[in-house]
């Protein structure tokens, strides 16, 4: 590989790491602040709301070349987020602020890095994504391991330590967009191609590609709000269950763990089984896994549930975004990674905020039945699909 895809590498592992090191230390904080759990699906869609209203602008600019000013733009950020949380973050109100800042500066991140991945050869985009999901999945493995560094056997670790560790993860990546930005192959000339305005980008999409896009970014939408669920909910339910906070990092770091695994094997699985078909059976697991959690287990149970989650939930976001890049006309990849992107987001923001709800009415284990119950019914039209198509 040429230099560039190791810088993109390690960018990604420390965007990951620092957004995975805020989520649960978020929580955390506002369990020490004294907040109900119902609070935290607001902290969770904090995170999504301003970059669901942007990300399509995003996706334009990328799609005119200006990579290098949208990860900038992102790592600054992120930066400015992570500061503000290790020393603002006495209230619910700044937790939120600085929540919306760090989602924005993930999202520019990460519309950066996909659109340089997306240019790739066609015939190694899953590969290509495997690769670079596999590597932020090593910054969400990295990011719980702080919570048991810093939590021991309590229940609540020390969450200041957790923002200043968040805030070196940003420092770092800032450096590295710093290289990234002066590697002039990472970013060719703007496409020529690319239509003049947001309506004509999407319009290029014919009926069948539309469907498989969509598809796409409904799987893409359910399978990120379980992954972030997890993140959030999982310290409420252990201290809800009395589990310590070493314990659950662990818990975390596992999901992770087994998310890297099976990113690094996934052009031969998609080889052996078909894409559409992976993307169907890896949804369904996700429901079985993510509904199991609802129920009370020993942690050693948790943890082999949470690697059979973390199989099942790291298949379908790489595969989704192959699909885009693959399906999207010429000019527009960058749009429609963007709007995936904006669906996440919708996710990020509707389903905490739901799912907020079932935690004040059932406790921290609905909130998992709930997730269940989604990746279920996205798993059931996936297949839907796919037999439509094969027809």
């Amino acid at each position: 590989m040429r230099s560039w895809p190791w810088t993109l590498l390690f960018h990604a592992l420390f965007l990951q790491l620092a957004a995975y090191i805020v989520r649960p230390a978020a929580a955390y904080r506002a369990l020490e602040l004294g907040l109900e759990p119902a609070f935290l699906g607001l902290i969770a869609a904090s995170f999504a709301v301003v970059p669901l209203l942007v990300a399509a602008l995003v996706g334009r600019a990328t799609d005119r070349g200006r990579e290098a000013p949208v990860l900038v733009s992102g790592a600054l950020m992120m930066v400015a987020a992570a500061l503000g949380l290790f020393l603002w973050s006495s209230s619910l109100a700044l937790l939120l602020f600085w929540n919306v800042v760090l989602g924005l500066g993930h999202l520019l991140s990460v519309i950066g890095q996909q659109s340089r991945v997306a240019r790739g050869d066609p015939a190694k985009l899953d590969s290509a994504f495997g690769l670079y999901t596999f590597a932020g999945s090593a910054g969400q493995v990295a990011g719980p391991m702080f919570i048991v560094a810093f939590g021991g056997g309590r229940l609540v670790p020390d969450t200041q330590a957790l923002f200043g560790a968040c805030a070196a993860s940003s420092i770092l990546m800032l450096i590295l967009t710093a290289g990234l930005v002066r590697s002039r192959p990472a970013f060719p000339p703007a496409d020529s191609s690319a239509p003049a305005n947001f309506r004509q980008a999407i319009s290029r999409a014919g009926p069948d590609a539309r469907r498989q896009l969509l598809g796409a970014m409904l799987v893409s939408m359910m399978v990120l709000g379980a992954v972030d669920l997890i993140a959030v909910y999982l310290p409420a339910l252990g201290v809800e269950r009395g589990i310590p906070a070493a314990a659950v990092g662990l818990l975390l770091a596992l999901r992770a763990v087994a998310t890297m695994a099976s990113r690094l094997f996934l052009g031969v699985m998609v080889r052996s089984i078909g894409r559409a078909e992976l993307i169907a059976v890896s949804t369904a697991l996700s429901a079985l896994t993510v509904g199991v959690l609802a129920v009370p287990l020993p942690v050693p149970a948790m943890g082999a549930v949470l690697v059979l989650a973390g199989v099942a939930l790291g298949i379908g976001q790489p595969l989704t975004m192959t699909v885009i890049s693959l399906a999207s006309p010429p000019g527009t990849r960058g749009t429609w990674l963007a709007l995936r992107l904006s669906a996440n987001r919708f996710g990020q923001s509707a389903i905490p905020a739901a799912v907020g709800l079932v935690a004040a009415a059932t406790g921290v284990g609905g909130v998992f039945g709930a997730a269940a119950g989604g990746l279920a019914l996205v798993a059931g039209m996936s297949w839907w699909q796919l037999r439509r198509r094969n027809g």
